[in-house]
């Protein structure tokens, strides 16, 4: 006698739970707390689930798109196994280039890129305006993740995702002003990407609320592209200010661990002398000294939210263009008193 097909429904029946959510796990469609995730995952190997063909997705490449490369920091390696965690489960394979600036200059796709084997893109790290809009234009489902600095205020024909800058910042700056920082400057190029210049237009903000207002001559606001993890560089940026402000709210932890060290080279402490805040969550703010004060990411929990939007965006392409913003809470550390 043949044996019978476990289904769906045989593993919500065993996890006690409904066919939608066990569903929405196996084809990626909405977000699902990873404990139950968990659950339905092992129930479904124990009981011998193999999923159908109807089941899965149609399969084909999704292409990431990134001007940086995404496993050298936390964020961009657990985004990426949690995206393709979700998109494999559908049948579908990941594709990742790394744009050369000439093909950012150029707008032109990566060669080895077969467009007719794309269902999707996503752009992850990828902060060039008329390129976005490039992506866009090609008519096929696109999703990003973050994007160029005034991103936020432009009608792209996309799903876009961000961190909750403005609150987040602005908490972290509030922090610093009721431990009695007065004077508040910024590090990081604001024009950089979207989340950098949220964070910026949060200090200003926040600072306006109390009746003061940001210093540019107490800031560090060049381009990126300028060496910021060079101690040196920012010890002589630091020592032309005309007086030091009491806390700098740094656009994410890379720039804020480094702005310490520079303050530790001029005899400084942090946070008796100056307050420091970063943006991120990374591993690195909880083993600094002193620990960071910063904005948890939650980096996974995005991998499978951009990978719920592309899917939802690939069964209805008529859906209205959406744009998601993750809540980022803050997280205390030493470094503001």
């Amino acid at each position: 006698m043949a044996l019978k097909r476990v289904t769906m429904q045989d593993i919500a029946d065993a996890c006690g739970l409904s066919r939608n959510t066990v569903s929405k796990i196996f084809n990626g469609r909405g977000a699902v707390p990873e404990a139950t995730r968990k659950l339905v995952l092992d129930t479904a190997r124990s009981l011998g689930y193999a999923q159908q063909p109807e089941e899965a997705g149609r399969g084909g490449n999704i292409a990431l798109l990134t001007q940086h490369k995404l496993l050298s920091h936390s964020f961009g390696a657990f985004f990426i196994t949690s995206f393709t965690d979700q998109i494999s489960r559908s049948g579908y394979t990941l594709k990742i280039y790394e744009l050369s600036p000439e093909e950012i200059a150029n707008r032109s796709l990566p060669p080895h890129l077969k467009l007719e084997e794309t269902e999707g893109f996503l752009g992850i790290e990828l902060f060039d305006r008329a390129y976005q809009e490039k992506l866009c234009a090609l008519g096929k489902p696109t999703v990003f993740v973050d994007g160029y600095a005034h991103a936020a205020g432009s009608l792209m024909d996309c799903d876009f995702i961000s961190m909750e800058n403005l609150a987040a910042e602005g908490a972290l700056v509030r922090r610093m002003l009721d431990r009695g920082a007065r004077s508040i400057g910024f590090v990081g190029d604001p024009e950089h990407c979207s989340s950098f210049y949220e964070r910026y237009i949060a200090l200003g903000l926040t600072l306006g609320e109390v009746g003061l207002s940001v210093d540019r001559a107490q800031c560090i606001l060049d381009r990126d592209s300028e060496d910021y993890g060079d101690t040196d560089w920012l010890v002589r940026k630091l020592t032309a200010m005309p007086r030091l402000p009491d806390a700098f709210a740094c656009a994410n932890d890379y720039l804020a661990i480094h702005l310490m060290t520079a303050l530790k080279r001029l005899g400084l402490s942090v946070p008796s002398d100056v307050m420091i805040a970063g943006f991120d969550g990374s591993l690195e703010a909880s083993l600094c000294e002193p620990t960071l004060s910063t904005a948890r990411i939650p980096s996974a929990e995005i991998g499978r939210l951009a990978a719920s939007l592309l899917f939802e965006r690939l069964r209805d392409p008529e859906l209205p263009f959406r744009r998601v913003y993750v809540k980022t809470p803050p997280v205390w550390g030493g470094s503001t008193r």
